[in-house]
């Protein structure tokens, strides 16, 4: 701006420092998203700036199954409504209303972003589709023969777990390498059933593993592939031990979600029970950010409760949401 009288110049630039200053205060927001009951669209997005709630999104869908941030941005897998939502971030919460786009009934479930494309996995057409996030268009870009449900990239492919062959058959068992530039399936992984959440650290990509009986009892196990020379390592813990799906790093070790708490993975990627943070029950889901341990525990009922940990295992907060706290995604401006 240019301004002819000084005195003019002068208090305008008095408000535009005010005004920069404001903008430019340091502030970080947690998002905490509920799965909500199948069926009902209850799932809900709570924002919280420390210890203060200060938003929360009612009935966005039905089931929430992931949420993902980008630069000022995030985004929203409705499982059972088949939508992507995208909310710019704001110091006050999430803007409203957002965008929705249509999934063509596709079931979609995990996102990553590569190069300003958001990729997803969906249940129901069995395949990898890319968000444009210049033109918000999606396009089937890969076609699996398995049901995907994690993705995660190393920025020249994307590795995608597959649980199942049709969906809730509990017959899949492979981690497929997908070539981002024409979306081709390059190899896969054999890795025993029941592929779910993954975590890739540099050159180790580690796999959560559940797979039922023919009387639905769970079965857990853990994985790990070195994405370089496509070895792969399989533990299995077998029935009893009531692991989540969700893998972590946390304090430098890989860590699995379990009914209790989170326990850490051994070099042979068993189970460390007498290391295990945190002494709950109902445990649903876990996550690391920003250095601390955030766990969610339900009863299948709101209000639920998320439990937050130092990296010294101190508990420092809990937060009060709604039922199914599934995932969590952190801002900071």
């Amino acid at each position: 701006m240019k301004y002819i009288i000084p005195l003019i110049l002068l208090l305008f630039s008095c408000e535009d420092n005010v005004t920069d200053n404001a903008e430019s205060e340091e502030f970080s927001l947690l998002f905490i998203a509920s799965e909500g009951n199948f069926g009902s669209s209850n799932g809900s997005i709570e924002v919280f700036k420390g210890q203060e709630k200060i938003q929360t999104i009612s009935n966005v869908g039905d089931v929430i199954q992931s949420i993902l941030v980008f630069e000022d941005d995030l985004f929203v897998a409705v499982n059972n409504s088949h939508i992507i939502k995208k909310y710019d971030i704001t110091e006050s919460g999430l803007a409203l209303p957002g965008i929705e786009v249509s999934t063509n009934n596709s079931g979609p479930r995990e996102m990553c972003v590569v190069d300003n494309k958001l990729y997803f996995t969906n249940w129901l057409s069995k395949d990898i589709k890319v968000l444009d996030l210049n033109t918000y268009l999606i396009s089937s870009f890969s076609t699996l023969t398995n049901v995907p449900e994690d993705i995660v990239s190393d920025g020249t492919f994307l590795f995608v777990s597959t649980p199942h062959q049709e969906l809730y058959d509990n017959q899949g068992s492979l981690i497929t390498k997908i070539d981002l530039y024409d979306g081709s399936v390059v190899e896969s992984f054999e890795v025993g059933l029941g592929p779910e959440q993954l975590y890739l650290d540099e050159n180790l990509l580690f796999v959560s593993r559940t797979y039922y009986d023919e009387n639905w009892l769970a079965s857990y196990g853990s994985g790990k592939v070195n994405i370089n020379t496509g070895n792969v390592e399989i533990t299995t813990y077998g029935a009893g031990t009531a692991c989540r799906a969700d893998i972590f790093k946390f304090k430098d070790v890989m860590h699995r979600a379990t009914s209790e708490g989170a326990v850490p993975l051994d070099a042979e990627l068993n189970l460390n029970m007498a290391a295990k943070v945190g002494e709950l029950n109902g445990v649903y889901s876990g996550k690391v950010l920003n250095d601390q341990l955030i766990l969610g525990t339900t009863d299948y009922m709101t209000p639920d409760t998320v439990f937050l940990f130092n990296s010294s295992d101190e508990l420092l907060q809990t937060f009060e949401v709604n039922a199914l706290p599934g995932d969590f995604a952190t801002y900071n401006n």
